[in-house]
């Protein structure tokens, strides 16, 4: 399959929790949509102030949307990058990289200054970004279409690897280093292992697909990859949670306990066009899990994001199934009905010792100090708007959190 008819397959997220045409959301972004209107409320509170490169898509200049006191307790200020969607962030050291689905930028947060890599710059081969991570000093960008691009700060200068250097597909949403070195990298064909991390060298890079794991990989989009407390590695797919341990594949589905019931959250799903029609993929895929006579956005097979904590437990979140926690042997699932915003869960992050973060289609939580419920933050909070799909957390301490058409930053959040 080429890379336009991979586009056409991909859903096309709205801007304001509009209808999303299919389980992948967000790789081709209807140009025409607007962007999210400014806040209407306007301080001069001294927080901080930044902006987008002019030449990125969107409004130019030092674009400060709003910056000011929300209804709640964090201060907060906007970035905006047009119509496009904030799906990976990493903050490192004092620099904050933002990756859009008009390529990545890295900001200074001492100097406020920016810069802009993406094709025209000649830094990527794909201006729509899915992953952003540092690993040995080296920026990772994950992108749609135009495989792993890799930065080196000490050279300034990009490398992008692709099929013929290896890659199962130019398709690339996540990577990760295990303990012994080797990188895996999740793709829409499988996933790659690159021992010791010597990208340059593919002949000695393996795919694990469905096939040469006779199943143990459940399905070949490989949407995440954590490296658990033991060495093991976990891979989130389309089709459920996977494990690689001693060179064996185990794997779990709803029926293991992977997602809620559709029973309990069909009152609360907010994408209410049938994933189906948007493309044969998701007719085929809906079929071979029983999913045929469920016409909304929901799939509890479907993680759409994965994160293991220091205890060795994996958090998946999924597709309108909500928020998936197991123990090794035990599930457990959140929804709205527990206290999520939302039960489409688009991002998770676990800082060690901290707080679990949990990106949704309506807003941001983490688990209540007393241990009832969430917290949650929305727009009314600062946030951009209420779709969640990226977060870092910088070395001042604020939140950098992306959604769709910008990102906010947001300081003292309790």
């Amino acid at each position: 399959m080429n890379i336009d008819s991979r586009g056409a397959a991909i859903a096309v997220l709205v801007v304001g929790g509009l209808v999303v045409a299919a389980y992948n959301f967000g790789t081709r972004q209807a140009d025409k949509q607007p962007a999210p209107a400014a806040e209407s409320r306007q301080v001069s509170s001294g927080v901080p102030t930044g902006a987008m490169p002019p030449g990125h898509p969107g409004p130019t200049g030092r674009d400060l949307l709003s910056n000011g006191q929300g209804q709640g307790s964090a201060r907060f200020a906007h970035f905006r990058v047009g119509n496009r969607n904030v799906k990976g962030m990493m903050a490192t050291g004092d620099e904050v990289w933002v990756g859009t689905s008009g390529g990545v930028i890295r900001y200074d947060l001492k100097t406020d200054d920016y810069k802009l890599y993406d094709v025209k710059s000649g830094s990527l081969i794909s201006n729509g970004v899915f992953h952003v991570s540092k690993i040995r000093g080296k920026i990772m960008v994950g992108t749609y279409g135009g495989g792993l691009s890799v930065y080196s700060p000490e050279q300034d200068s990009w490398k992008n690897y692709n099929i013929p250097d290896g890659l199962a597909d130019q398709f690339v949403y996540d990577i990760a280093e295990d303990t012994n070195g080797d990188y895996w990298i999740a793709t829409w064909s499988g996933v790659n292992r690159v021992p010791k991390g010597n990208l340059d060298e593919s002949d000695g890079w393996e795919t694990f697909t469905v096939e040469n794991t006779n199943g143990g990989l459940p399905n070949d989009w490989v949407y995440g990859v954590e490296i658990g407390k033991n060495g093991e590695v976990w891979f989130a797919t389309e089709g459920g949670l996977a494990r690689f341990k001693d060179r064996k594949w185990t794997n779990w589905k709803h029926e293991d306990g992977l997602g809620a019931p559709y029973e309990k959250v069909k009152d609360d799903i907010a994408f209410t066009n049938d994933p189906a029609k948007a493309s044969k993929h998701h007719a085929a895929q809906k079929k071979e899990q029983g999913l045929s006579d469920v016409k909304v956005g929901y799939n509890p097979n479907y993680i759409v994001s994965l994160v293991v904590d220091e205890q060795g437990d994996v958090w998946a979140g999924t597709w309108g199934g909500g928020l998936s926690h197991f123990d090794g042997e035990n599930w457990e699932t959140f929804t709205v009905k527990e206290g999520l915003p939302g039960n489409h869960v688009f991002m998770l992050r676990k800082e060690r010792g901290g707080s679990l973060w949990i990106g949704t289609n309506k807003g941001l939580a983490r688990p209540s100090p007393d241990g009832k419920g969430f917290k949650v933050m929305t727009k009314a909070d600062g946030l951009f708007a209420d779709n969640v799909f990226s977060m870092a957390q910088a070395s001042d301490g604020s939140l950098w959190v992306g959604s769709f058409g910008g990102v906010a930053r947001i300081l003292d959040y309790e």
